[in-house]
């Protein structure tokens, strides 16, 4: 699962890629390697129905019968932990990315493969599907994940991060569970690529 991930864009890249937001709009610094646990920016959308740029903790706080340990990917969608966060549209979110991480090799010698758009040299800036929560805190996030495409497959065979392009936010966001879920499938291998 990913556990690693990388949000360089700036606030002028975001705007430029997913429209115009409400919140911190002061430029982010780099988040070079961002881990569970860690603070990162999130796009969800306001009361108004706009969107609002938000620092979230990465990791759902788990069940207590599983220890509380937090939650880091979404796999199973048709869980109860998750069915009320995917009901309501108010409570996904997008979570901005220009590359993320899988480990390759054995344990104390695993190295990093990092992934990203073919299409960078323009703008290596795409989102994950996420889900939200507020907490105690402070709000908390999680992202999706799906079967793995060809490319990620060949470091990480059981799954990926969901995916996002800009042309699906507004579906991610705003649509039924049942047109969002479907979201939740490989992104597509002639649109992305090993960068590092």
């Amino acid at each position: 699962m990913c556990n690693l991930y990388t949000m360089t864009a700036t606030v002028d890249e975001l705007r430029r890629i997913f429209g115009s937001f409400d919140g911190d709009t002061t430029n982010l610094p780099p988040f070079d390697e961002i881990y569970p646990g860690q603070l990162a920016p999130v796009l969800r959308r306001n009361e108004n129905g706009g969107l609002k740029l938000e620092h979230m903790k990465w990791g759902f706080p788990g069940p207590q019968a599983a220890g509380s340990r937090a939650i880091t990917n979404v796999r199973n969608l048709a869980s109860p932990f998750w069915r009320n966060a995917l009901q309501q549209p108010a409570r996904r979110c997008i979570v901005p990315v220009t590359k993320f991480c899988e480990w390759t090799g054995e344990v104390g010698r695993k190295q990093k493969v990092w992934f990203g758009l073919t299409d960078a040299h323009e703008s290596p800036l795409f989102a994950f599907a996420g889900l939200w929560r507020p907490g105690e805190g402070g709000p908390f996030m999680a992202f999706l994940t799906c079967e793995a495409n060809t490319i990620v497959g060949e470091v990480h065979p059981k799954a990926m991060p969901v995916m996002l392009r800009p042309v699906d936010v507004s579906t991610w966001l705003d649509s039924t569970r049942e047109n969002a879920c479907a979201l939740a499938r490989p992104f597509e291998d002639t649109l992305m690529q090993r960068v590092g």
